[in-house]
């Protein structure tokens, strides 16, 4: 079976239902249709694994009639009718129902896939206690393991021992539990993860009572977390009985702690959370963390394996999942707001604890009206505010060069000047000319040569002169280099941008930058009025080394006019570096955030005109830029950054820290893999 590149389930997703249905109170063959009729919907949404709420094809709340022979058979037939209508059908059903075993009745998730039984797992954990009465009619299933029963004319295994794995859907390993399974300290889910399943499932009835339905999100959400898994929760709605009681049908997906999907609350009819589980995200995370298998060696947990094959579709079948298009960025205002803080406060702590650990030096920066030297300063002004030491002692200097703006020059000045740093202008283009005119450089001559060379002189002087300027005043270089230029590999080596004495931004994205600075002028952050004009101005400006003077079209150098858009570099960073995913995935998912300018959200703030779309030949471009400058480029240069703080989950590229890697590497393998994915955006 060959999957096109279009296909989520060539790259390692696999689509989920939570389903909520209404049910009929002690009647399994009109609840069975129910199920049957969902089921179809699923079938036609390209869902692989669909779970329905506990007891549905009976109703949780029918009391003592859960135990008439009559129900219990309708119960078996339903069932057997369900299994014959799936034969055609493409998702695996996970569908609660009370059934009899020897003797005693057990609170079921029956499985059923393409008109097999597969498999019954029973709940273990019966609450008798307040509204719950479980232990009248049911037998709690803690201790069934390794055995069989026979439901109708079927027969399949029996126990709380038991994972689904698909064998055509390479890490898509299933779950059940029956919703009070999961309110106990050590769920079976628990183990059954560490034994390999990914996909956790909990078929629930719980009437809804005030608060309870938080109550279940954040169990649903610590356990995916917790076990490195998904976790699709159903909870039984319509149609309940309300004697007592009241029901809310509720339904979500939770992956890792993310929530995916869910419905709302008290629905008129049949509702269906669906998402696309991310397998190779929950592997990765898995093999990454090693506390997890080392948690199972200790557990020694044992299950039983029942094997099937579902034949997912080949073709494009979308994605069902919220992508950020700046992963690094949430989309959320109060999220947004919340990560803007956090980053800047250990930005600032970092800053404070290396200062007061080394004497307290004066902070020496380059400021150049750019976003990066621009946030650092903001970075520095806090730091002093929060050590009691005046901004006066920040020494902020402007070293313009052959291609300086004006207009990036007064940004800089007007912006140490509102912060109240010390701020003086030192024209590096004196001694830049005198090192080209010493190295025989054909600029020194009068000709337009605009090389590396150039270049690199005028940052590797600009640097020479922050560090001399600080053992002058005793002294500590604050770096200015952001995470997305190590990555890149966009700073000059050793006497050069790369190197500082203690650098600030490292581990913080360029797209995330800009939003700081917006935080920053939104909360007040140690600005005002005339500083926060001058940062709005920043943020304006397009992004500029400002080595090269302007060309004849009077047009300035860009940065990613020449190495691609921040914006997708740092989307393919997030996924290299947090989840080590193949780069035709990386293409994949960038193809789905990107290819619509109006579809799904942006982050606050973000200004309508900048707003644009990227197709997938764009997108391999591109990526096959970072690739090559990430892999067999840009090491040598991370292999030596200086020290500064870790900001984001997604991960530094400290050499001490979250990546470790040989300098002289190569991005053969990376590359190879995309160019096999998408062999017509290469083609010559």
């Amino acid at each position: 079976m060959s999957l096109s590149f279009e296909s989520a389930y060539r790259h390692g997703f696999a689509r989920i239902a939570a389903c909520t249905i209404p049910v009929a109170i002690a009647d399994p063959a009109r609840n069975g249709e129910a199920v049957l009729a969902a089921a179809r919907e699923c079938d036609a949404d390209a869902v692989s694994v669909a779970v329905f709420p506990e007891l549905c094809l009976t109703g949780y709340a029918i009391d003592d009639l859960v135990l008439q022979d009559a129900v219990l058979d309708a119960v078996e037939a339903a069932i057997m009718r369900l299994v014959e209508a799936s034969e055609e059908l493409f998702p695996m059903l996970v569908i609660g129902a009370p059934l009899r075993h020897r003797n005693r009745l057990y609170n079921s998730a029956v499985v059923i896939h393409r008109g097999e039984l597969l498999g019954v797992v029973p709940k273990s954990y019966l609450p008798t206690y307040r509204e719950f009465y479980e232990r009248r009619w049911y037998a709690s299933g803690d201790d069934q393991r390794g055995g069989d029963i026979r439901v109708g004319e079927l027969e399949a295994p029996f126990g709380t021992d038991l994972l689904f794995e698909a064998l055509d859907v390479p890490g898509l390993v299933v779950h059940a539990e029956v919703c009070e399974d999961v309110w106990v300290p050590i769920p079976p889910s628990s183990p059954a993860a560490l034994a390999g399943a990914t996909v956790l499932l909990n078929l629930s009835g719980s009437p809804i009572t005030i608060g309870r339905a938080e109550d279940r999100k954040d169990l649903c959400q610590s356990q995916s977390l917790r076990c490195l898994a998904a976790y699709a929760y159903a909870a039984a709605g319509t149609g309940e009985s309300t004697n007592d009681l009241s029901w809310d049908g509720q339904t979500m997906i939770y992956e890792g702690g993310l929530l995916l999907a869910e419905t709302e609350r008290f629905p008129d009819g049949p509702r269906r959370s669906v998402a696309d589980v991310d397998l190779d995200r929950l592997r990765q995370d898995r093999l990454r963390q090693g506390t997890f298998d080392d948690n199972r060696r200790t557990h020694d947990p044992h299950f039983r394996t029942v094997h099937f094959r579902l034949d997912p579709p080949t073709g494009d079948i979308g994605l069902r999942r919220a992508l950020d298009r700046f992963p690094y960025v949430p989309d959320d205002p109060a999220r947004l707001a919340q990560d803007c803080y956090e980053a800047f406060s250990i930005q600032v702590s970092g800053l404070v604890q290396r200062l007061r650990a080394i004497g307290d030096p004066r902070p020496v920066i380059g400021v150049s009206g750019g976003l990066d030297s621009t946030h650092a300063l903001l970075v520095i002004a806090r730091a002093m505010d929060r050590m009691g030491r005046p901004r006066s002692d920040i020494l902020a200097y402007t070293m313009p060069g052959f291609a300086t703006s004006e207009h990036t020059k007064s940004n800089a000045i007007a912006l140490a000047e509102a912060m109240g740093a010390s701020i003086e202008t030192i024209d590096i283009r004196p001694a830049a000319s005198e090192m080209l005119t010493r190295i025989g450089h054909p600029f020194a001559d009068g000709e337009p040569v605009h090389d590396v060379t150039f270049e690199n002189v005028q940052a590797g002087m600009r640097t020479d002169y922050l560090f001399r300027l600080a053992n002058q005043n005793n002294g500590i270089v604050v770096g200015t280099s952001d995470l997305s230029e190590l990555a890149l590999g966009w700073a000059t080596y050793g006497v050069g941008d790369q190197m500082s004495h203690y650098a600030v931004n490292a581990g913080v994205p360029k797209t995330l930058i800009q939003h700081l600075i917006r935080w920053v002028i939104a909360e007040g952050q140690g600005v005002d009025a005339a500083a926060a004009a001058v940062l709005q101005s920043v943020l304006d400006t397009e992004i500029s080394p400002e080595l090269v003077p302007a060309g004849q079209d009077g047009k300035m150098q860009s940065t990613e006019d020449r190495i691609g858009p921040y914006a997708l570099h740092d989307f393919a960073l997030f996924h290299v570096v947090r989840y080590g995913l193949r780069p035709s995935k990386v293409a994949f998912l960038a193809s789905h955030a990107w290819r619509d300018a109006d579809a799904g959200a942006w982050p606050p703030g973000f200004p309508a005109e900048d707003r644009y779309a990227y197709d997938l030949p764009t997108i391999a471009k591109w990526l096959e830029v970072f690739l090559r400058r990430f892999f067999a480029f840009a090491q040598f240069k991370r292999s030596a950054i200086p020290n500064g703080p870790k900001v984001s989950a997604a991960g530094s590229l400290s050499p001490r820290g979250d990546w470790r890697a040989p300098s002289d590497g190569n991005a053969e393998v990376w590359l190879a893999e995309l160019r096999s994915a998408l062999p017509e955006s290469f083609e010559a």
